[in-house]
């Protein structure tokens, strides 16, 4: 695992020195503390920072052809690598290394851009093919790897991280903020790709590669399954298919030159990752979980009996409210302001895993490829609503939805219910947007000071792209045929997977210099999974979900974990903003310098705080969107 940076021109008074080259290095050197390298010529320059996982001693990057024709800088891992490399020896190819990184500019001279429907791993890639001055960039199909880029014609600069451009100069790259995308930070809390919170940075988006060639820039998409195919097999048959490809993804992903180990919530999925890693394991296997002393949030009770039942070598923390010391260092490895709170949690097990070992399997993506989620089950039953008289659904979203009192704690019943009754009566895409967002419209809108509504309004490039919701309905679109759950779920690997789950365990992970690998988002197994129908997943009647998984791998699951409902892996926002750190949120928000940034109204962030810390309300999630755009502010823009 890796950082990589870099450029290309045709413009030779637009060339990176080497400073500012080695400058965009060091800023991502917590990707790759064990090595750094750099190559250029007349018209380009690669940058590369290694974290040593796999041949240990000869994975000098960048690394080049036989000629030094072709140069790549490659951030991830390739878990076929070795098939490809008998590949390209029966191809006449001679391979100087041992590891993946070599097979990828030997794939590049056979397959040119057809190499990345070839490969199977995790990455975000940087070729720079010399003799036709052209600049490939690539990342992986679901979007575990980052890739950031800015282009203005006579130049393309890339990186791994944000922060590794803004080490250019601001004349080169300007920190100008887009009011398009933090209207979308606070609906999704997250700036959702191909956007960055800056104006003219973009992130590649998951499953693509970018040509740039004499100053001109191309994206194609190189993997786009049928989200609307659905399969009918025998229920044994794709029994066997599950049982087969999870078991192969996790041995694939657990080679490794460098001690190994696994997260583990005490949940189906890591659970199950972690017993299939016990499986192919001569020893224990080291687990690492994290909890709080809010029984609420603390699955590590669940974590101790799945390491128990398994046999593992089992490592468990608690955090305290004093995580808030953490806060700016995590603002600052994040880049853009990031609103899902988990990431403190994440941040701490991945500094704790590092002490141990140096890649951890996660069980990322098990929820949205077999419907482990509360909300699944939610659209069943708004599915299920919708065919009642419109009367009845009016009678649901409105009186019903207000007679149930507004709860002021967060994770309660009666507070899922009435966001449910509220919610019930809209169409099926605003009822999901609902759900996940974080403010939403009438609530952004009356937060903005008129000057920023001026500039959200006048300032759009894209008219069509202004409403933040166009990112869901893309989605939506891409699975109109498919049945509400199963569209839903789809949904989410297209926007929430890599726009929030996957960054903040990719940023987490590598701030510790840890690489994470989830064998769920190996793409046989999500293909296999897009292709079962719903009652494959869930069963609402019967109250079970993650139906076929379970019965997959049910002898590595005891059954108080197949059984229990799902968690989260949250913290308690509204009892600390309310007691621990009450002081600390309002000496940020009610800053003199956050409120004089002109973006929103003083009377109603402090009315926020008000109601949230008195208890008449629940603001929490809110009030730590704004706390995380404050605290971004100042890591990357107040300097």
């Amino acid at each position: 695992m890796c950082g990589i940076c870099g450029a290309a021109w045709t413009d030779l008074s637009r060339s990176i020195d080497d400073a500012h080259l080695h400058a965009m290095a060091d800023r991502i050197v917590h990707r790759g503390p064990d090595d750094a390298g750099f190559y250029r010529d007349e018209h380009a320059a690669l940058g590369f920072r290694r974290l040593s996982i796999v041949d240990l001693a000869g994975g000098h990057q960048p690394l080049s052809n036989e000629d030094g024709t072709v140069w790549v800088a490659f951030n991830g891992e390739i878990y076929n690598f070795q098939a490809l490399r008998h590949r390209l020896e029966a191809n006449g190819h001679t391979l100087r290394s041992s590891g993946d990184t070599e097979v990828l500019v030997h794939l590049y001279e056979d397959e040119g851009p057809g190499m990345f429907s070839l490969l199977r791993g995790m990455f975000a890639l940087a070729i720079w093919d010399a003799p036709r001055r052209k600049l490939i960039l690539g990342r992986d199909r679901l979007g575990q790897k980052p890739l950031i880029y800015r282009h203005d014609g006579s130049r393309i600069s890339f990186a791994s991280e944000l922060k590794a451009l803004l080490a250019l100069p601001e004349h080169d790259v300007p920190r100008t903020l887009d009011p398009q995308s933090l209207d979308r930070y606070l609906t999704y809390g997250y700036v959702p790709h191909p956007a960055t919170i800056l104006q003219g940075i973009h992130k590649l988006p998951p499953a693509h590669f970018a040509v740039w060639h004499e100053g001109k820039l191309s994206l194609e998409r190189y993997w786009n399954p049928d989200w609307n195919r659905e399969v009918e097999r025998p229920h044994s048959e794709d029994l066997e298919r599950l049982q087969t490809l999870l078991p192969e993804a996790v041995a694939e992903q657990m080679v490794a030159d460098v001690p190994l180990g696994a997260f583990l919530s005490g949940g189906v999925d890591s659970t199950i990752i972690v017993g299939l890693m016990q499986r192919a394991s001569s020893r224990p296997v080291k687990t690492f979980s994290i909890g709080f002393d809010d029984p609420k949030f603390d699955e590590t009770g669940f974590a101790r009996l799945a390491a128990e039942h398994l046999g593992t070598d089992h490592y468990a923390f608690v955090i305290q409210p004093k995580a808030w010391e953490t806060l700016p260092g995590l603002a600052w490895h994040f880049d853009e302001p990031f609103a899902d709170s988990s990431a403190l949690p994440t941040w701490y097990v991945a500094q704790e895993t590092r002490r141990e070992v140096t890649v951890a399997l996660t069980g990322d993506a098990g929820d949205e490829l077999f419907a482990g989620y509360d909300r699944y089950r939610a659209v069943a039953v708004a599915a299920m609503v919708d065919r009642l008289p419109e009367a009845a659904r009016r009678f649901l979203s409105g009186p019903l939805a207000r007679s149930v009192p507004a709860s002021s704690q967060a994770k309660t019943k009666l507070r899922r219910v009435k966001r449910w009754l509220e919610a019930v009566g809209d169409p099926a895409q605003a009822r999901y947007l609902r759900w996940v967002q974080m403010f939403d419209e009438p609530s952004r809108l009356s937060l903005y000071s008129e000057a920023f509504l001026d500039q959200l309004v006048n300032g759009c490039e894209n008219p069509t792209e202004s409403d933040p919701s166009s990112f869901l309905s893309r989605a939506f679109r891409a699975a109109s045929d498919r049945d509400p759950v199963t569209q839903a779920t789809i949904v989410d690997i297209l926007t929430y997977l890599p726009g929030d789950l996957l960054c903040k365990v990719d940023i987490t992970s590598m701030a510790h210099s840890l690489e994470c690998r989830s064998p769920f988002l190996d793409h046989r197994v999500v293909e296999l999974a897009l292709e079962l129908p719903i009652n494959r997943k869930l069963r609402l009647r019967e109250g079970r979900s993650k139906v076929l998984l379970k019965e997959a791998f049910a002898e590595l699951l005891p059954p108080s974990i197949a059984k229990r409902p799902k968690m989260g892996f949250g913290v308690p926002l509204d009892r600390w903003f309310r007691g621990e750190l009450k002081t600390e949120l309002r000496e940020v928000l009610l800053d003199p310098v956050a409120l004089g940034r002109g973006l929103f109204r003083p009377e109603i962030v402090l009315r926020m705080i008000e109601e949230h810390t008195n208890g008449s309300r629940d603001y929490a999630y809110r009030l730590w969107t704004l706390l995380m755009l404050e605290l971004w502010f100042r890591r990357h823009i107040d300097k």
